[in-house]
């Protein structure tokens, strides 16, 4: 399920206080912050690239992602989490944003939008 679908029940199933209209519309415009985060190497945003694994929200708006990079050695590696963290915590709504970083699964080109794929000369 995309994490668009996952906000549209999210509340619903799982028993979440934030309103089902209130959870589409943080985690809209997280993927939209998320949206203007790119890897500096490749011309594609990280959400676009399927580098962003998890998005979670919970009761108190705390924005918890998992995500990874293209690669482990990647030069950005120490700096990507914050530029993530500091986009969406501009979001409206969001009390604070943790990010972990991960490599488990290893991330391919198969994770990749038709957009990136397009953006990178991949079609």
């Amino acid at each position: 399920m995309s994490v668009e679908e996952n906000a549209e029940t999210a509340s619903a199933e799982t028993g979440s206080s934030i309103p089902a209209e209130e959870l589409a519309r943080l985690s809209d415009d997280i993927i939209s912050a998320l949206k203007t985060v790119y890897d500096p190497e490749i011309p594609a945003d990280i959400f676009e690239l399927g580098l962003i694994y998890r998005i979670d929200v919970d009761d108190d708006r705390m924005v918890r992602i998992d995500m990874t990079l293209t690669a482990p050695g990647c030069p950005v590696a120490g700096e990507m989490p914050a530029w993530v963290e500091n986009a969406v915590s501009t979001v409206e709504g969001v009390s604070g944003v943790e990010v972990e970083m991960t490599f488990d699964p290893p991330w391919t080109p198969d994770r990749m939008s038709e957009e990136a794929k397009i953006a990178v000369g991949w079609y």
